[in-house]
């Protein structure tokens, strides 16, 4: 079973910077969030570690993991609508093609996973 993913704080921390007029010194705690999400989010630790080497880079760090996190989501929801939409109306190659060009796109191995299960739940439908 996968750990459970919380991309709450990182919301969080988006807004704040955000509300500080694009500019917050990053403590070590909030450093430590930046580079736990870039995995999560399908960043490189070479990457992060970079970034994370000064604020500029940090606030990049950030801008990115939020807009993979937000375009993701948009992503596969909308996907995922289409693909029922599809299955409802007995299309599943239609709905099947769905998920396949979520996963032809998505770097989030997270928002990868859901839709390679979906795509797999649909193997035995004919």
């Amino acid at each position: 079973m996968s750990k459970a993913i919380d991309w709450g704080p990182i919301r969080a921390l988006a807004r704040r910077v955000s509300t500080e007029g694009g500019h917050l010194p990053f403590t070590p705690k909030e450093k430590a969030l930046l580079k736990r999400t870039a995995a999560e989010v399908g960043i490189s630790a070479s990457e992060a570690k970079s970034a994370l080497a000064t604020e500029e880079g940090a606030l990049g760090l950030l801008d990115e993991e939020s807009r993979r996190i937000r375009e993701g989501t948009r992503r596969l929801m909308d996907a995922l609508h289409r693909m029922y939409q599809h299955k409802d109306q007995g299309e599943l190659a239609s709905a099947r093609q769905q998920m396949r060009d979520v996963l032809a796109v998505e770097v989030v191995p997270h928002y990868r996973a859901l839709a390679q299960g979906q795509l797999e739940a649909m193997a035995d439908e004919p």
